[in-house]
C-alpha cells in the first residue's frame, strides 16, 4: 500500500498550517495511504492518536472547520486571540493546536528549545512574549509537577492569561499549588479524533456537547469532531437524535453540566474480584507531600488476578512506604498491596504516563524483589 509522510520543520509546519487552514492542501503528520486522503478533501491536517488503548496510533482526519471551531471555542473560554508558547511536540494534537490557534489568531508562537522540559527555560522564553496580547502556554501534568517546584518558573506563568493542562489527569495537589500561586491554571479534556481540549474545566466549549453512555463512557459531539480514522479500521462515531457523537474510551460523571473524569474504561483493575479504578486512587495517592508522581496498574497475581501496584516517583528527599500508601487509600480493596520506586515514569507521545510501560516495569521489578508487597 502506498504511504504519504511528511515531517515538515517548526517554520515549515506553521506556513503549511496557514495555507491548509485556508483551503489548501493537508498537513499530514501521520501516515496516511493517499487514495483514502482523496476520500476525504475537507481534510486540512492528518496526525496519529497517542494510542492510549491499543498502543499504536490511528491516522487521524481534521477539517479546517472543527479546527477554527476550537480555536474559536478556546479564545471565546478564555480572554481572546493571544499568543501562544509551544512546550509540547507538535506532531501531536495538543502541541499542533497551539500552532493552529496561533495562525488562526494572526500571532507568531514561541517556542521552547528542543530537548528535555526545564522549567527554567520556560520561565525564560515567557520572558520574550508580547506583552500587548494574552499569553498562553499548554501543558501537560508533568510538565506542571515539575513548574510548581520552581518560583521562577511560578512567577513566570503568573504573566499568562491562562495555562492549558491535558492529556492526563493531574494531581489535585499540584493544581492546588499553582493557583494558590496565583496561575491560572485551566484543565482539559480532549484528544486527537476532538481537535485536542474541548471540555475545559469540566464545562464543554461553546458549540461542544458532553453526555454519558453505558458504564458512564464519556461522548461527546459538536463542530469540534474529526472526519474520522484514515486507515479503513472501525470508527468510534455513533448517531443519536440525528447528532454525531464520539464514543470514547473514558469515564465520568456529569452534575449540574460539569463532567469529572473517572479514569479509562479499559484501564479498570480487576483485584480480588473487585473493580477498581487506578485514576481515582492515583488522585488519592498524589496528595501526598511523599510522592511527587504516581501510577497505579495491575500486575498479575495468582492469589489477586490483578495485584493494585502503586508505581511512585518519591518527593525530592523523601521515601515512601506501602504503609503510607495503603493509609492513605484507607486499607479497603482501593489500597495498593504492592508498591515500587522509580526515579521517572515511562512517558509516551506528548508527555503522557505509559501504562504498558509502568506495568511491565513494575512486574519486572516486583519479580526481582525489588519492591514492597502487603
Amino acid at each position: 500500500m502506498p504511504q504519504t509522510r511528511v515531517e515538515p520543520e517548526f517554520e515549515t509546519l506553521l506556513q503549511g498550517l496557514e495555507r491548509a487552514l485556508g483551503g489548501g492542501p493537508p498537513v499530514l503528520l501521520a501516515q496516511v495511504d493517499p487514495a483514502r486522503l482523496a476520500e476525504h478533501p475537507e481534510v486540512a491536517l492528518v496526525l496519529a492518536t497517542s494510542g492510549s488503548s491499543t498502543g499504536q496510533g490511528r491516522p487521524v482526519g481534521l477539517s479546517a472547520a472543527a479546527l477554527r471551531a476550537s480555536a474559536r471555542g478556546t479564545e471565546e473560554r478564555l480572554a481572546g486571540p493571544g499568543q501562544w508558547l509551544l512546550t509540547l511536540p507538535p506532531q501531536h494534537v495538543a502541541g499542533i493546536q497551539v500552532l493552529a490557534r496561533s495562525v488562526l489568531a494572526g500571532t507568531t508562537p514561541v517556542r521552547t528549545a528542543p530537548g528535555a522540559f526545564r522549567p527554567e527555560a520556560l520561565a525564560e522564553t515567557i520572558a520574550e512574549m508580547r506583552t500587548d496580547v494574552p499569553r498562553y502556554v499548554s501543558l501537560v501534568p508533568t510538565q506542571l509537577v515539575r513548574v510548581v517546584r520552581s518560583e521562577t518558573a511560578l512567577a513566570a506563568l503568573r504573566s499568562c492569561a491562562a495555562v492549558l493542562v491535558g492529556g492526563a489527569a493531574t494531581a489535585t495537589a499540584v493544581l492546588t499549588r499553582a493557583r494558590e500561586s496565583g496561575v491560572r491554571v485551566v484543565t482539559t479534556y480532549g484528544m486527537t479524533e476532538t481537535c485536542g481540549g474541548c471540555v475545559y474545566d469540566g464545562v464543554p466549549l461553546p458549540g461542544a456537547q458532553v453526555r454519558l453512555g453505558g458504564s458512564g463512557r464519556v461522548l461527546l459531539a459538536g463542530p469540534i469532531l474529526a472526519e474520522g480514522y484514515l486507515d479503513g479500521g472501525p470508527q468510534p462515531f455513533t448517531e443519536i437524535d440525528d447528532t454525531r457523537w464520539l464514543r470514547t474510551g473514558d469515564a465520568g460523571i456529569l452534575s449540574d453540566g460539569v463532567l469529572t473524569l473517572a479514569g479509562r474504561i479499559d484501564d479498570v483493575i480487576v483485584t480480588g474480584g473487585v473493580n477498581v479504578h487506578p485514576a481515582a486512587v492515583e488522585q488519592e495517592l498524589a496528595d501526598l507531600a511523599a510522592v511527587a508522581e504516581v501510577c497505579v496498574v495491575g500486575v498479575p497475581d495468582p492469589e489477586w488476578g490483578e495485584l493494585l501496584t502503586a508505581v511512585v516517583v518519591p518527593a525530592a528527599g523523601r521515601e515512601v512506604s506501602l504503609e503510607l500508601l495503603r493509609a492513605r487509600t484507607g486499607g479497603g480493596p482501593s489500597a495498593p498491596r504492592a508498591a515500587v520506586t522509580v526515579a521517572e515514569l515511562p512517558l509516551r507521545g506528548p508527555g503522557k504516563t505509559d501504562r504498558r510501560a509502568v506495568a511491565e516495569l513494575a512486574a519486572s521489578q516486583l519479580a526481582r524483589g525489588r519492591g514492597q508487597r502487603h
